[in-house]
């Protein structure tokens, strides 16, 4: 019965009748999850186009970034363009947001670093409170020479 199930599941999966909530198995961001219910992926879209519809949800709704577990670096540089608007129009409360949406996200040991240094900047505010921790990466990303403007080589 199981064999059958399972047949039954790539069937569905093959055909786009599910949801997909992370990448197909061997992809190599495959530890990449999102929760389904908000991106609406068939799950026969291409890996590429899948990392693409994510980063467009995410520039259009940075706060689904929350919805992610172990984000690409291509997903990662998609809310880094939406924190530097926010810095730049000077919305540091909606900034702040975005940078502990990073945080959490950096939580987990599997994520794929998208800014040399994150990770470590972050690792280092682990035992200070919540709103140290955002000054912290707020500034860590100010003083980058061109803090945002990493190419996509997607």
């Amino acid at each position: 019965m199981t064999t059958l199930i399972d047949l039954f599941k790539r069937l569905s999966r093959a055909l786009g009748l599910d949801t997909a909530d992370s990448f197909p198995p061997g992809h190599v961001h495959a530890r990449t999850r999102w929760n389904a219910a908000y991106f609406d992926i068939a799950s026969d879209v291409k890996p590429d186009d899948i990392e693409r519809r994510i980063c467009e949800a995410i520039a259009n709704t940075p706060l689904v970034f929350a919805h992610i577990t172990n984000p690409t670096p291509r997903m990662q540089r998609a809310l880094f363009g939406v924190l530097e608007q926010r810095l730049r129009l000077r919305h540091e409360r909606e900034a702040a947001q975005l940078a502990a949406l990073l945080i959490q996200a950096y939580r987990s040991p599997h994520i794929v670093e998208a800014m040399p240094g994150l990770k470590a900047a972050i690792a280092a505010t682990v035992h200070d409170e919540a709103p140290a921790r955002i000054r912290a990466v707020l500034e860590f990303m100010a003083q980058r020479d061109a803090p945002f403007d990493v190419i996509d080589m997607h």
